[in-house]
């Protein structure tokens, strides 16, 4: 009987101790990021038949396990990622808002004052001082653009180093959750079977560190290993073994950097849509979602603006009396070969409508038989057939040289370099087409009641090479009219309507009221046209035309719409990754009533291991006073 007592007093001491470490332990890492809570698992031993009955014989500390729960943990998880989504995304549209909405920044003011200055022109187009305070508005609003696509390029920059960062990072949580991995299944082989709750820990910690930087999912293995996948389903993580993750140059966009997967000797560029969530998944949601069309969109704008000003001044005459030219140097479309094309077809673009042109990149695609154009904002595909030139949404695609084999591409950007590549294409104030490079005149001779309006050069350019020749309008009647001087000539004679259009030699006028017969009216070169400003109203009633997007919006308008689209996204965001980072917070909270350490419970459980310990060394010690009277009594 002693004996029984003495060793169930001893296993209680030890029960107790280890109850008591494994609390000290506790306490000691309640700071610790990603500690689970762990518990003393403990047995009652099989008891001992002993004078008709079963008699205890003690407790065995059979373990030590976390107080830990999968479900929660996954939700943290769940939770986490998608809150770094949101953060870095909002975090990085930040910087395009600030720029964009800035007033002192922005182009809108820019453009303002260009439309203004070329208001004073068409006021006095005989200034010199007037046409030059339009080339200095002119160049502010060149500056203006290169002065924010210069930011997007530095945010851009930026971005690809922080996609290298990012890759560096998941590949350092992968190499130590593998070595953990293999640190695990030896400590449980030695202790066949019982859990290194620790070295758990660290694991954990380390799973949900790389699932804030990228969005993984894992899956329990029956040898204590885990398996960690990302994207589509690509393993990163298998027992020991990582799969290494590079930062490579975009096949499309040699501007870009794509995230390549490499498993062995293979090499495979992983779809940048498949990162769903963390930063990784910000940041290419932010890159192609935000930041690319942003680019484009103000690109459109410079580019709508430099090719609808020249080409309305190539419609005019300037001060020196020489048809207008360029105001602007407007950036052709930039077209990228796939890195992997096979052929050697060189594909070149041009804007043939810049109404129709809008922010959508665009990819061309060759089956070997016919080409398909795609455009990338909404994979709308256009069939183009087998031969080039073709024009698609206002871009006229052209095979420059070589020819194209099956599975070759070509990514067009119509206007991604457009507000980069922007300048002004003249510095000679006398080279602004204010006037019309033709004139109407009715003859003094004539009797009738007819007037001729000023007349208006047909768009677009370029312009009738037979633009200033001389053409006499000649009344044969009341009703009718003959025309020389026009190209190809008329043959008879034209019915008359008062007011209707009379267009011949790339102009168009109106004659109104009743000519009588032998009126003539002429239109001819303008000559000695120094305060003609018919042109010059034309250029400034550009502002408030409608001229891009399908004759939907004006240039303010454009970038007004740009401007309010990152504006709501970006508070969009803000509130979003505020809910999302409470939503974090509840989680976590959540998670740590289960898991989490409590010092006032662990103090509990000191002192509760402290007294049993006493209570089994009191026991201990009438054992052994039982003992040494049972060896006294045989002296």
């Amino acid at each position: 009987m002693g004996t029984n007592i003495f060793t169930s007093a001893l296993s209680g001491m030890n029960a107790a101790q280890v109850g008591l470490t494994t609390t000290e332990h506790n306490i000691a890492n309640a700071s610790t990021p990603g500690f689970t809570r762990q518990e003393v698992l403990v047995g009652a031993r099989t008891p001992q038949w002993l004078g008709g009955m079963f008699l205890g014989q003690g407790v065995d500390a059979v373990g030590v396990r976390r107080i830990y729960d999968e479900y929660l943990t996954s939700q943290v998880r769940q939770e986490q990622t998608q809150a770094s989504y949101l953060g870095t995304y909002h975090t990085a549209i930040k910087q395009i808002d600030n720029l964009l909405a800035d007033p002192a920044a922005g182009a809108s003011p820019a453009i303002n004052e260009f439309f203004n200055a070329m208001n004073g022109v068409a006021n006095n187009p005989e200034s010199i001082p007037a046409r030059q305070t339009l080339l200095s508005g002119a160049q502010y609003v060149v500056n203006r653009f290169q002065a924010i696509d210069q930011r997007l390029s530095e945010i851009a920059s930026g971005l690809n180093g922080r996609v290298s960062d990012s890759v560096n990072t998941i590949n350092s949580y992968a190499r130590q959750i593998a070595n953990l991995n293999g640190s695990i299944k030896r400590a449980i082989g030695v202790s066949q079977g019982q859990p290194p709750n620790d070295l758990l820990d660290q694991r954990d910690q380390l799973i949900n560190q790389l699932n804030q930087e990228i969005k993984v999912s894992v899956q329990n293995q029956s040898d204590g290993t885990i398996s960690v996948h990302i994207g589509n389903g690509q393993t990163l993580v298998i027992n020991e073994q990582t799969m290494v993750l590079g930062a490579v140059q975009s096949a499309s966009d040699p501007s870009k950097l794509d995230v390549a997967y490499s498993n062995g000797n293979k090499i495979v560029t992983l779809q940048q849509s498949s990162f769903q969530g963390g930063n990784l998944g910000a940041l290419f949601a932010f890159r192609d979602q935000s930041l690319e069309p942003a680019r484009n969109a103000i690109g459109r704008v410079a580019l709508g603006l430099a090719d609808s000003v020249n080409r309305q001044n190539r419609l005019g005459q300037d001060l020196k009396g020489a048809l207008g030219g360029d105001i602007f140097k407007a950036a052709a479309p930039r077209v990228d070969q796939g890195a992997n094309n096979g052929g050697t077809a060189v594909v070149s673009a041009t804007i043939a409508d810049i109404s129709a042109v809008t922010t959508s990149d665009y990819q061309l695609r060759f089956d070997g038989t016919n080409y398909a154009m795609v455009r990338l904002s909404d994979n709308t595909v256009t069939n183009l057939g087998a031969t080039l030139p073709q024009t698609v949404d206002g871009i006229a695609i052209n095979l420059a040289a070589g020819a194209a084999v099956a599975g070759d591409f070509f990514l067009i950007r119509p206007t991604a370099n457009a507000a980069r590549d922007i300048a002004l294409a003249t510095n000679d104030p006398a080279r602004i087409a204010a006037a019309a490079p033709m004139r109407t005149s009715a003859a003094l001779t004539n009797t009738g009641s007819g007037q001729i309006s000023a007349g208006t050069v047909n768009t677009p350019p370029p312009t009738n090479i037979n633009l200033q020749a001389t053409v006499s309008i000649v009344f044969t009647s009341a009703t009718a009219f003959t025309v020389s001087g026009a190209v190809p000539a008329v043959v008879g004679t034209v019915a008359y309507t008062p007011g209707q259009d009379i267009s011949y030699n790339g102009w168009t006028a109106q004659i109104s009221g009743t000519p009588a017969t032998g009126d003539t009216f002429t239109i001819a070169k303008n000559t000695n046209a120094v305060g003609d400003s018919r042109n010059a109203l034309l250029l400034a009633g550009m502002q408030t035309q409608n001229l891009l997007a399908n004759g939907t919006t004006n240039f303010q308008g454009a970038y007004g719409q740009l401007v309010g689209d990152i504006g709501a996204k970006t508070q969009e965001l803000a509130a979003t990754s505020q809910a999302q980072a409470n939503m974090v917070t509840q989680t976590v909270a959540s998670q740590q009533a289960v898991s989490g350490v409590n010092l006032d419970e662990e103090a509990a459980n000191l002192l509760r291991y402290q007294r049993a310990y006493q209570a089994a060394a009191k026991a201990l010690q009438v054992a052994s006073t039982m003992f040494d009277a049972l060896l006294s009594l045989g002296k």
